[in-house]
């Protein structure tokens, strides 16, 4: 079996609030969108920030965190690098990269955030394939 990676950590702040929503098989899916900012210094010496919008999924999230994914926070989101296509009412073919999140954890201190974990609490989103880390562990032999 050949050994393969697919994670990518990113931390940046929520564009936008999270959309939530239920597949026809009753699984809870939310979507947002978190900006990461890259500085450097440009070729007249300036810095230049250089703003990539990152697509995240999250899957069976809890209502705690599903009610504090609002614009402006920040957070730190793991996961894995997903892309997909899918043709759209025109006909036209669009391909998506999207963050499945797996782990996420709010940066906000406790004073401005909302977030009553203060940062140190994280969250376990189980993507519906796969399920979550414990149901994958009950299958194990030993």
């Amino acid at each position: 079996m050949a050994f393969s990676l697919n994670k990518i950590m990113v931390i940046g702040n929520l564009g936008q609030d999270a959309e939530h929503r239920f597949t026809t098989n009753n699984v809870s899916v939310s979507n947002y969108s978190i900006a990461t900012t890259y500085s450097y210094k440009g070729k007249d010496g300036n810095w230049v920030e250089e703003t990539t919008w990152h697509n995240i999924v999250s899957f069976n999230l809890s209502d705690f965190m599903k009610d504090n994914l609002k614009k402006g926070k920040k957070l730190y989101v793991e996961g894995r690098l997903s892309k997909r296509d899918y043709t759209d009412k025109e006909g036209i073919k669009r391909y998506v990269t999207e963050i499945i999140s797996e782990k996420i954890i709010p940066l906000d201190s406790r004073g401005d955030s909302g977030y009553s974990s203060g940062g140190s609490e994280s969250f376990q989103s189980s993507s519906p394939q796969t399920g979550s880390q414990e149901n994958e562990d009950d299958d194990l032999p030993f």
